[in-house]
């Protein structure tokens, strides 16, 4: 039915900088593993020199150690979540937003890889900010379970999303037609191209934001067009609905995407959305990456 872009799986999520504009953007050989990047030495930008309103670099090296990881997550977030309360979510978000955003979504992922100390840091954090913390290191590990490494010379489409409020608007349309939570919808794009980023097909041939397969689409696309983030909301919808959505969001989205870890995925990202709206204006600002066979890299958001 619907298939995520191979090494994309929705953690698409570190390394070197790339295009955020419509183009092509090549993972490239020197993809680096996005773990432990070099420390930008810009002081204006370094966080952690500069205080608790210091916006971090691009690659700002994630903290190894729990103490460190725990107090970066928290003072990202917080100053994340002021820079979303002022956002009027139309247009562009303001650059220092898009960074904040980037380096909350490389500590989960630093996180997803280091389980022993992402639960000690997990620890240290205020109970909504470790629940939260845990829903999203576990979808992105589910998430990167199922990725698949791709040459490092592979070519990639990828543009700018919609406006936020706009897609907003599309998540919400859907639910009113067909019963199927915004919060749900929202994290399907999200997983499967990171809100439109990803202009590729799969490499089963899935299409568009929702990645719908051509036969899918022709029997649930409502006759609109399979590029187009409206139209492709509301299919999804549609088959979601004929699926057991929302009566059963397990077997509808199974349905959506055969894997476990998938389904599970898209619905931890939801909770987090429904606990908290400003998660999805901070998924909206997460970026995609890439995993090779030579290290996993950054296709879009700001460059280093």
């Amino acid at each position: 039915m619907v298939a995520l872009v191979a090494a994309l799986v929705g953690v698409a999520a570190c390394g070197a900088g790339a295009p955020a504009s419509s183009g092509e953007a090549r993972t490239g050989l020197s993809a680096s593993s996005g773990t432990q990047e070099s420390p930008a030495t810009t002081p204006e930008t370094t966080a952690g020199t500069q205080g608790e309103s210091a916006i971090p670099a691009p690659d700002e090296k994630i903290p190894s150690d729990a103490k460190g990881l725990a107090t970066a997550l928290q003072r990202t977030t917080a100053a994340l979540h002021d820079a979303i309360d002022g956002w009027s979510k139309k247009g562009r978000p303001p650059a220092a937003l898009e960074l904040l955003a980037l380096h909350q979504q490389r500590i989960y992922r630093y996180a997803a890889r280091h389980p022993k100390v992402a639960t000690k840091a997990f620890a240290r954090l205020p109970a909504a900010l470790a629940a939260e913390a845990k829903d999203n290191t576990a979808a992105i590990r589910e998430l990167l379970a199922l990725a698949r490494p791709i040459k490092p010379s592979a070519i990639f489409k990828v543009q700018s999303p919609r406006p936020a409020a706009e897609l907003l608007g599309y998540f919400k349309r859907a639910e009113r037609r067909f019963g199927v939570e915004w919060e749900v919808l929202a994290a399907v794009m999200f997983a499967e191209t990171k809100f439109g980023r990803v202009r590729s097909a799969s490499y089963v041939g899935a299409q568009g934001p929702m990645q719908f397969m051509p036969a899918t689409w022709k029997a649930y696309g409502l006759g609109g067009d399979i590029q187009d983030p409206r139209d492709a909301v509301m299919a999804a919808a549609n088959y979601l609905r004929a699926s057991g959505a929302p009566r059963d969001y397990q077997r509808a989205l199974h349905a959506y995407n055969p894997s476990q870890a998938y389904v599970d995925a898209i619905l931890l990202h939801a909770r987090q959305i429904k606990r908290d709206a400003r998660n999805y204006y901070a998924y909206y600002n997460w970026q995609v990456f890439v995993l090779t066979t030579a290290g996993e890299r950054r296709l879009t958001g700001p460059k280093a």
